[in-house]
């Protein structure tokens, strides 16, 4: 059975910084894509960051890009997002999720396997 599994999650002051992990239990855990997700309370959840399965292409949403950073350890099974420069707005629930077919950036509906989630909390 496919898993991923989210840690690094706590809380924090704003401007500074926690790294997420997301440890995945595919079976061919290179050849997806990847992606990162979150949602705060009483909104739907959005787009933060993918990376291609190489690692070699990566998409942010606009409020993430020059803070946050995603990456992959192919031969840890694991992706990262670390997150610099924090605000009280980045507080939310933050997913990972996996495509199997290596194509999903943006699209939640893309994503074909999904972690059960970290909380961040960003204090001001």
């Amino acid at each position: 059975q496919e898993q991923l599994v989210e840690s690094g999650g706590g809380l924090v002051q704003a401007g500074g910084s926690l790294r997420l992990s997301c440890a995945g239990s595919l079976r061919i855990f290179s050849r997806y894509n990847m992606g990162w997700f979150r949602q705060a309370p009483g909104k739907e959840r959005e787009f933060v960051a993918a990376i291609s399965s190489s690692g070699g292409n990566t998409y942010y949403a606009d409020s993430a890009k020059g803070r946050f950073t995603i990456s992959r350890d192919n031969a840890k099974n694991t992706v990262y997002l670390q997150m610099n420069s924090l605000k009280p707005e980045d507080t939310a629930v933050y997913y990972c999720a996996a495509d199997l077919a290596g194509q999903a950036i943006r699209g939640q509906h893309e994503y074909d396997y999904w972690g059960q989630g970290t909380q961040v909390t960003v204090s001001s």
